[in-house]
């Protein structure tokens, strides 16, 4: 076996196409031995690449904008989607069927204070109708301390990645009332980003053969059974409640069964950080992402 080194910016079961392609045993298929660890706070798991302690990592395309508007020609090239839809959910004290985005307006939010979540989610206001500045918003840090603010009982809604809503759910906390995805549609949310010369290698190959494959596990696998497999990598989330999880996202449609990063979705991440303000040039396709290794 081949070790092959991954990364991850930020662990959640949204990230579980790269997650189940070793939970479900496709990369050892493959004859490669996964090893995988989490980018430190504040550091970017672009980093891991350029030291060369990580062959492919999960990152976002806006990584891509941000070293182009520097002057700088990216280190890593994103080479393959994980999520081709925004994977937040709004979760409030109470069960609320009739929930409409115009009540977040005057309401307390816990939010992410920047970066893709933070975009998106103003994007998502703006495509409801909504004025993101009526929001009343909260920031308390990462994800872990966002859930910790809200069980200790701040705010009205909070914007979070699965399983921690579901988790709230369950521990009846909070109710889930929206999801920002369907408010963007299909944009180029999370992807894997790798560098050219590794892209060239037979081990990219023999990954992307993996990934392909788990990518249709994906989507024909009953949750419950996706979940048994990955609970190892979750201790902290109940089994149940990471199967709902990942049954909301298969139904969201953020885990479409094809692999490559499509031109309309990177379009539509363009069109997001345009109107957060940070990207100030459309920049060309090919300068952020290429095709799969082996799609030629």
């Amino acid at each position: 076996m081949e070790t092959i080194n991954i990364q991850f910016t930020l662990f959640s079961a949204f990230y579980s196409p790269l997650i189940s392609t070793m939970s479900g045993g496709f990369l050892r298929a493959e004859g490669l031995e996964p090893s995988w660890s989490v980018a430190s706070a504040g550091v970017s798991a672009i980093a891991a690449l350029e030291d060369g302690s990580a062959h492919v990592v999960q990152s976002a395309l806006s990584q891509g904008f941000t070293t182009l508007a520097a002057g700088k020609i990216p280190t890593a090239v994103h080479f393959a989607q994980i999520n081709e839809m925004d994977g937040f959910f709004i979760t409030g004290r109470d069960a609320d069927p009739e929930f409409t985005w115009g009540k977040l307006e005057g309401a307390e939010v816990i939010l992410f204070a920047g970066g893709q979540p933070l975009a998106m989610f103003q994007y998502a206001c703006h495509k409801a109708g909504i004025d993101f500045d009526k929001i009343n918003v909260i920031n308390v840090g990462g994800a872990a301390d966002m859930d910790k603010a809200f069980r200790a009982g701040q705010g009205q809604y909070v914007q979070q990645q699965g399983p921690f809503p579901q988790q709230l759910e369950a521990d009846g906390v909070g109710h889930v009332v929206a999801q920002v995805g369907p408010q963007i549609g299909p944009c180029g949310f999370s992807s894997l980003a790798a560098t050219r010369d590794w892209l060239a290698s037979d081990m990219a190959k023999a990954f992307m053969r993996a990934y392909t494959k788990t990518r249709i596990y994906m989507n024909e696998t009953p949750a419950a059974e996706i979940a048994r497999a990955e609970k190892d990598y979750f201790p902290d989330i109940d089994e149940a409640v990471l199967a709902r999880c990942i049954e909301t996202y298969q139904g969201l449609g953020c885990w479409t069964p094809h692999v490559e990063i499509t031109r309309p979705a990177y379009e539509v991440t363009l069109d997001v950080f345009e109107h957060f303000g940070t990207l100030k040039q459309r920049y060309a396709y090919e300068q952020v992402c290429t095709e799969p290794p082996g799609a030629a």
